[in-house]
Parts: structure tokens; sequence; C-alpha cells
């Protein structure tokens, strides 16, 4: 099955900013477009604007002007739902509600082929649901769209429970001819992308709601440690804090309240009080003219230790190591070479976030997982009221040693890449256990729709296959809530490797 030919005209369905997009990505790839909108007069708005952009892209040298007459000549508003009579494929982008969207397509159904592929833009709505209302469901499809559409490459393309196999590789090679990066995904909440993502926000906000840390210093530590391009705080402030809001919702709602998928009473108030973010002035953050960022907590600085005794590898932290010599502090071997720590001059131990509590210890300070700590800038510690002082202050300078600003948080489990990044591996291995995605299309829409430094199983493969589920086990008996017990997909992932040399 192959990409639409260049000749079938395209139609999208409402005008606002997605429907625009989307219709600009079909105009610039050569097909005929028709725009709809059931508000009168909206379609022929949104012609205008689209030629607007495109006289941006021949301003850009992305276009010439000569590739934007023509597509200008393509590019047809109409007044009228059986103006999409002949269409190949029709785009939905209207308003999130299922009822609007079964009905549209009920009536497109009366208007075009049999053969028309009918898709729908939706990020948070069952593409079976909306489907089940078609005469042919089996030429029914997801293609959700990133916003900007023009700009972000990644296009999730949803089969429902009735899509025909035949529609979605159509469906998918057209969007690949578009010049974007497909990936192939079953009808599940969120698909791809809402779903593996909802820890990226959950852990931060849980993180802030047990006063552990600042938004500030919670976005400085996932940017800097964690290598995400923005914190949860700062990218859901961009997004609208509704928005957000709402597809955690959709998705919590989806999985009958799985309180893995649970929404933050946090992020509620916030919405509640009308500080929905940037568009409003104001959010975690103050977006005011002249409003001062708040600056993230930063230790002052503190004496090195004059050594260090290394008792293991330290794991996924190994590079540590060279680090430290490379800054002149001596690191000793430890005569039984066991765990994962540094043991400090002051007695007490530095230790990687291991999903355990300083508390449960006599002296020991918690460090949090970096993406690569040779190029981290900032490093975040943990400690327990009781933790010494010393230790504490022979942790921070070591860090600072090493060129890291040091952000100390409160006692909890995980930290805060480091849970971050293990909930995300959990739900991407459930995900492709489940048959809804493989691992490299994971991988890819996480990179790609969410800007993550790594894929989920990208990172699994650096840290090693147990390690999430580890830190889950940990957290889990810590907080017996149900929201850290690692899932038994990511159990059975842990244990599989290329050859099973063991028998029962």
């Amino acid at each position: 099955m192959t990409a639409l030919d260049l000749s079938s005209p395209v139609a999208v369905v409402g005008t606002g900013t997605m429907g625009q997009g989307i219709a600009q990505v079909a105009l610039v790839a050569g097909h005929p477009v028709r725009l709809y909108d059931a508000a009168p007069g909206l379609a022929r708005k949104a012609a205008d604007a689209i030629g607007s952009r495109l006289d941006r892209l021949v301003e850009k040298e992305r276009l010439t002007a000569d590739e934007r007459d023509a597509a200008r000549a393509r590019l047809t508003p109409v007044d009228d739902l059986s103006g999409l009579a002949g269409c190949s494929l029709v785009v939905e982008a209207v308003v999130e509600r299922l009822d609007v969207k079964q009905e549209l397509f009920r009536a497109l159904e009366d208007v075009v082929a049999d053969d028309c592929l009918l898709a729908t833009n939706t990020s948070s709505l069952s593409v079976t649901a909306i489907g089940g209302a078609l005469r042919v469901p089996g030429r029914f499809v997801g293609l959700h769209f990133f916003n900007p559409a023009p700009l972000l490459p990644l296009v999730e393309v949803v089969s429902g429970f009735a899509t025909d196999f035949g529609a979605a590789t159509r469906a998918y090679e057209t969007a690949r001819a578009w010049g974007k990066t497909p990936v192939a995904c079953a009808d599940t909440p969120g698909f791809i992308v809402n779903r593996v993502a909802r820890p990226f926000y959950a852990e931060a906000f849980a993180v802030y709601e047990a006063q552990a840390a600042d938004p500030a210093t919670v976005d400085a530590v996932l940017r800097e440690s964690g290598g995400f391009r923005m914190g949860a705080f700062e990218l859901t402030d961009l997004i609208g804090q509704d928005v957000n809001e709402s597809v955690t919702q959709s998705v919590w709602q989806a999985f009958f309240q799985d309180v893995r998928f649970r929404p933050s009473l946090a992020q509620r108030r916030l919405v509640e009080s009308g500080r929905l973010g940037r568009k409003t002035g104001h959010g975690w953050y103050d977006h005011r003219e002249g409003a001062e960022r708040p600056a993230p907590h930063t230790a002052e600085p503190a004496e090195p230790p004059a050594y260090v005794v290394a008792e293991g590898d330290l794991g996924p932290a190994a590079e540590l190591l060279d680090l430290i010599r490379e800054a002149g502090i001596e690191v000793r071997e430890a005569e039984e070479d066991e765990g994962t720590r540094l043991a400090l001059p002051s007695g007490g131990q530095l230790v990687l976030a291991d999903g355990q509590l300083s508390a449960e210890f006599a002296d020991v300070v918690y460090f949090d997982l970096a993406l690569d700590y040779r190029r981290a800038t900032r490093i975040a510690l943990s400690h327990a009221g009781h933790t010494s002082a010393e230790t504490v202050a022979q942790a921070t300078g070591l860090f600072q040693a090493l060129g890291k600003k040091v952000s100390v948080i409160g006692d909890v489990p995980g930290m805060i890449v480091a849970r971050t990044v293990a909930r995300i591996i959990d739900l991407a291995v459930e995900t492709v256990a489940q048959g809804v995605a493989t691992e490299e299309d994971v991988d890819t829409a996480m990179r790609l729709g969410v800007n993550y430094p790594l894929g989920p199983f990208e990172w699994s493969r650096r840290l090693g296959r147990g390690w999430a589920g580890a830190l889950l086990d940990e957290m889990h008996e810590v907080d017996p809530c149900g929201r850290y017990a690692p899932s038994l997909a990511l159990y059975r992932y842990a244990c599989a490797t290329d050859q099973r040399e063991d028998t029962p």
C-alpha cells in the first residue's frame, strides 16, 4: 500500500491553529487542499492565513515564489461539507468532543466515497470510539500531528479496533511522503507520547507537593542534570495548565483511574485559580512583563573532601570516578568491592539515588541520576534531617570541585531525574508489551514528540535492564500506594536475556 498520489485532493475540517498547520503540510507536499469550517467565513480566513505563512517561507528561502503561487492555486476554502466530495483523505481537527466528531464523520460518509480515508487528529479521545459511529469504520484512522504541525516532524498513526491494515498503511506512507516521521500505534489512551510522558509531569509535581523542592529547582535539575530541554513546570506553563491537566485527566479516566496516572492536586488548584501559564500571564511562574524568574536553589561553596573511597563501580554513575580523579581528589579503592557508593572522610556515604530514603540510614547523602555526568552542569543532593552537616558539606564540595552547581532538595525517594526516568521506562515497556507500538517507535515518538534527550529504551540500555525495576521496587516499599509498583511487563523485561543459562 502506497501513499496517496499528489493529485489526490486532501480536505481539512476545522481551521484553528492545528487545522491550518495540517493543511499547510499537505499543501506544501503538493496536494490540492480543501478547507472547511462549520463557522461561516473561517475557512476563507484560514486560507488567507496559510497564504501569509507561505509568503514567509519564500522570505526565508524555503519555498520559491513559483512554488508558493502553485500552492495557493491548490488551496480552496469551501462553505459546505458537500464541497469535500471527491477527496481521497479528510483530516478532522475540530473540538475535542466525542459527539461532535462522531456527528461530523457520519455526515462525511454521505459526502465522500467509501474508499476515502477518514482521519482524526484527536490527542485524547479514543479513535475506536470515534470510528465506531461509521458505516465503513475500516477506513478510519488517527493522524495525530504535534503543534506546530509544519515544524514538528512526528505523526502518530493510530489504528482503532476496526481500522483496516491497508488504511493504516496508506495513512502512514502518506505522512512519510509529506516529510513527516510517522510512528504506528494501536488505539490506547494517550497513544504513545501522551501516555508515556505522564510521569515527566507527575513526578515533578509530586516532588513539589512533598515540599522537597520548588518549581525552579526541579526544572533546573531536569534540564541541567537530566538533559531534558525544558523542566516540567516551565513546559506546562508553555502548553497551558488547563490543556496539560485535561490530557492527564483524560488518560487517568481512560485507564479506569489507574493510580499511576493520577492527576496532581497542585495543578488542579492552579487551573482553578485561572493561572494557566504564559497565555494568562501567570502559571507556576509569573510571566508578566518585568517579572523576574525565580532562581533555582544552589548551595553555597563548600570544601571538597581530600579523598573518597569507592565501594563498587557506582553503576550508572561510574564515570564520576574519572571526573573525581581529574579534579585532583584521591580515589581509594575499598578492600571489598561491594555496593555502588562513595565513602567520605566524615564517615558518611554518598549514594546514587536508588529509591530509598536518607532517613533510613545513619549518615547518607543521595545524589541524582544524570544523563551525562561529565556534561551535566547541576547535580541534586538529598539528605535526612539527622545526616551530619560534615557529610553534606563534603558531598556538596565534591560535586562543586567537578564544576557542578549543587541543588540540595528534601529527602524524597528516587529524587527527581531518577524517579522520572524509571517511571517513563516502566510505562514504555508496558506499552510495547501490550502491543501498542514497537520499541523503536516508542523511542522515536518520545525523542521527536517531546524532545527527550533519549528514548525510554535508549535510557534503559544505558542504565541496564534491571535498573528501573529495582528503583521502583524500593520506591514502592517506601510508598506502597501502588503508583510506584513496577509493572509485570517491566519485571519480564528485566529478566529477559539473549540466552537463559539458569533453570528453575
